[in-house]
């Protein structure tokens, strides 16, 4: 079993103010610091090549991590900037049945859960095959499909437990990269 270790980048005004940031290259806020569990002091660091992942690997001391474009966040189309609050006003039942589809949620001109585990899946592989413990700075949306697929959670109701989106949480690749669950939440 490989472990891996995935952290939220740490916060933008993009973040703080609810808007949905997707692929919008976004700088960090300035001042933060950022922080990682004992247990992941070792472990290769990997970051999306998003803005405001690559900085928070630099505040890790890992300016030079690897990036992955695999774990990229989820696209968010036509959505990207706007905020699911403004969007459920505005969208109503047709935002509540595209939401009800859980992993096959959409946003127009964007991609699904379901997708982003799609390109995940041989990412996945790769470092289960490599074997070496890695710590991935990445986003929600790839967080939550990892969780979802290390789970059988499918998206709807409500996840079998609470992320929190400054914390690491912990997984298990097996030899073909399928993700277990080790702890969830660790700071």
């Amino acid at each position: 079993m490989t472990p891996l270790a995935l952290l939220r980048h740490g916060e933008t005004a993009w973040s703080a103010a609810g808007r949905i940031q997707g692929r919008a290259d976004v700088p960090l806020l300035p001042g933060i610091s950022i922080s990682i569990p004992k247990s992941c002091s070792g472990m290769r660091i990997v970051t999306s090549p998003l803005r405001r992942c690559v900085e928070t690997a630099t505040l890790l001391g890992a300016a030079d991590a690897a990036r992955e474009s695999r774990i990229i966040e989820m696209d968010w189309g036509h959505w990207q900037g706007e905020s699911l609050t403004s969007l459920r006003e505005r969208l109503g039942d047709e935002m509540r049945d595209n939401e009800a589809r859980g992993l096959d949620f959409r946003p127009p001109g964007g991609e699904s859960p379901r997708l982003v585990l799609a390109r995940l899946k041989p990412w996945l592989k790769d470092l289960a095959q490599a074997g070496q413990p890695t710590l991935a700075v990445t986003h929600r949306g790839v967080i939550r499909a990892l969780f979802a697929e290390a789970t059988g959670w499918d998206m709807r109701g409500k996840p079998p437990a609470r992320l929190d989106w400054s914390a690491v949480h912990v997984f298990s690749l097996d030899e073909e990269g399928a993700p277990r669950v080790e702890r969830l939440n660790v700071k």
